[in-house]
C-alpha cells in the first residue's frame, strides 16, 4: 500500500519507518525544508535507538521517502496519517489542533480516488468529526473517509512498541476504511496482535485514558513513598507487593520526582479541558496532576536537606537531564525545575546526559556539561541520579569517593540499594526507603 505521513515529528517519523518496514511504500512530509534535507541525507533529528538504521534500510529499498511537497505523494496514497504536534495550549492547558486542522486543509486539495485520512496525533474527542467537516467542505466530491489511530509509544523503545504492540485502536466509520487499516496492520497479524475497532470517538478517548491512568499510577507511588520515609517502610517492597497482584500489574509503580516527557503531562491536562466542557470533572486526574507538579518542585528541597539545609556556594553533580533514558527529549523534564531551583540556592550544576546535553543546553544557563559521569564528580559536594540511564547503573564508587569533596548520593531513582554506596564511605538518601537524609 501507499502510505503519506504528515509531521516528521517522534510520533510521524517512527511512524513512517516502521510501516515502510511492514513493506508498505511511505512518504513523510514535512515543512520544515532543513529538515527534510536532513532526512534525505540519512540525518536523523531525534534519539530514538534503531531509527536511524531502520530509515537507511527502508531509504536505500525505495520504500521510505521525504518531501516538504504533499502533492508529491497525497494522490497516490490509500492513508494519509496526520501526525503533527499538538502541544498544550498556552492558558488554557487545551491541546493546539492548528497544526491538525492546517494538515487536514491542505492535504484535501490533493485527495484523488480512496482515501482514509487518519489522525495519528494524539488530538482530544471530536476532533475527527471536525476533520470530516473541513474535508466536507474542501473536498466535498471526493471519495475519502477519516479514521483515529492513537499511537501508544514508549520514547527509547518506539520500534519495538510499534512492530509488537500490546494492541493496536482503529476508530473508524465505514467498513471499507476498516478494510484499509485492516490490510495496513496485516503484517502484526503474524504476532497475533488485537486489533481494536472503535467509534472514533471511543479510539480518541482510549488515549487520553491509557495516559492518564499510567501517570495517576506514577503519582500515587510517589505520594506512598512520601508516606514510606514518614513510617520506616521501603516503598520499593511496596510496590512489589502490590505489583505482583495482576488486577494491579508492576509497571509504573516505581518512585520518583514525578513524570514529564512530551505525554503525560500535556495530555492529562487536555483530557481535564475536555471533561470539565463535558461536565463531566476528573477528580482523580486533577488530583494526579497536582501532586506531580508538586513533586518535581520538591526535589530540589529533598537535595537541599540531604546537603544539609543549605547548597550556597556547593558544587551539585548531576547524572541525567532528559525526562527519561534512551531519548534526547527534555520537555516536561524534572531536571527543568530541579536545577534552576538548586540554583538560586547558590548551587553550582555540573551535569552529565548520555544523549540530551545539546537539548539540555537550550534550557539551562550557567550549567556545566561534562563528557561522562566521573567529571561531574571532581569537588563536587552531591551526586544527584536524576535519570536512569543504564550507564549509571554500575558507579564506581570507590572512585567517585575520591573524586568528590563530600560523598554523599541523592538517588532520586532508587537505582542502588544504600548498602553498595555506603560501603564505599558515602552518605546515601533515596526515595521513599524509610530514611533520615545523610543515613
Amino acid at each position: 500500500m501507499r502510505v503519506s505521513v504528515v509531521g516528521t515529528g517522534y510520533v510521524g517519523l517512527v511512524s513512517g519507518a516502521c510501516f515502510s518496514e511492514f513493506g508498505h511504500h511511505v512518504t513523510c512530509i514535512d515543512t520544515d525544508a532543513e529538515k527534510i534535507a536532513a532526512l534525505r541525507r540519512g540525518e536523523v533529528p531525534i534519539y530514538e535507538p534503531g531509527l536511524e538504521a531502520l530509515i537507511e534500510r527502508n531509504g536505500t529499498a525505495g520504500r521510505l521517502d521525504f518531501t516538504t511537497r504533499m502533492a508529491d505523494s497525497v494522490a497516490a496514497s490509500d492513508a494519509v496519517f496526520i501526525a503533527v504536534g499538538t502541544p498544550s495550549r498556552r492558558g488554557d492547558g487545551h491541546a493546539d489542533l492548528s497544526y491538525v486542522f492546517a494538515a487536514a486543509e491542505e492535504l484535501a486539495e490533493y485527495l484523488y480516488g480512496y482515501t482514509v485520512v487518519v489522525t495519528k496525533s494524539t488530538v482530544p474527542v471530536g476532533t475527527g468529526r471536525r476533520i470530516e467537516a473541513i474535508l466536507k467542505e474542501r473536498a466535498p466530491d471526493k471519495d475519502w473517509d477519516v479514521a483515529s489511530n492513537p499511537e501508544f509509544l514508549r520514547e527509547g523503545a518506539a520500534i519495538e512498541d510499534f512492530m509488537r504492540p500490546n494492541r493496536v485502536v482503529v476508530g473508524v466509520e465505514s467498513e471499507e476504511a476498516r478494510a484499509v487499516m485492516r490490510e495496513l496492520y496485516r503484517p502484526l497479524f503474524l504476532n497475533e496482535t488485537p486489533i481494536v475497532f472503535t467509534s472514533r470517538e471511543s479510539a480518541e478517548l482510549i488515549k487520553y485514558a491509557a495516559n492518564a491512568f499510567l501517570a495517576t499510577k506514577i503519582s500515587f507511588i510517589n505520594e506512598i513513598a512520601d508516606l514510606c520515609e514518614k513510617v520506616g517502610a521501603d516503598v520499593q517492597d511496596v510496590a512489589r507487593g502490590i505489583g505482583l497482584d495482576r488486577r494491579i500489574g508492576s509497571k509504573f509503580l516505581h518512585a520518583g520526582p514525578g513524570y514529564g516527557g512530551s505525554c503525560f503531562p500535556k495530555d492529562t491536562l487536555a483530557l481535564l479541558r475536555t471533561a470539565e466542557e463535558a461536565g463531566a470533572p476528573l477528580r482523580i486526574v486533577g488530583a494526579t496532576v497536582e501532586v506531580n507538579d508538586a513533586r518535581k518542585k520538591a526535589m530540589a528541597e529533598r537535595i537541599i536537606a540531604a546537603c544539609g539545609g543549605s547548597v550556597e556556594g556547593k558544587t551539585i553533580a548531576v547524572l541525567g537531564l532528559t525526562f527519561k533514558p534512551n531519548t534526547d527529549d527534555m520537555r516536561e523534564a524534572p531536571s527543568l525545575d530541579i536545577i534552576p531551583a538548586l540554583q538560586q540556592a547558590g548551587a553550582r550544576i555540573c551535569a552529565h546526559d548520555p544523549a540530551g546535553m545539546e537539548e539540555a543546553a537550550k534550557h539551562f544557563e550557567n550549567v556545566t556539561f561534562c563528557d561522562d559521569a566521573y567529571a561531574t564528580m571532581e569537588g563536587a559536594d552531591a551526586l544527584v541520579l536524576l535519570t536512569e540511564w543504564n550507564q549509571f547503573r554500575a558507579l564506581d564508587f570507590a572512585r567517585a569517593r575520591e573524586l568528590m569533596q563530600t560523598p554523599l548520593l541523592v538517588d532520586l531513582r532508587n537505582v542502588y540499594s544504600r548498602g553498595e554506596p555506603q560501603a564505599a564511605g558515602f552518605a546515601y538518601v533515596g526515595i521513599g526507603r524509610g530514611q533520615v537524609a545523610g543515613t
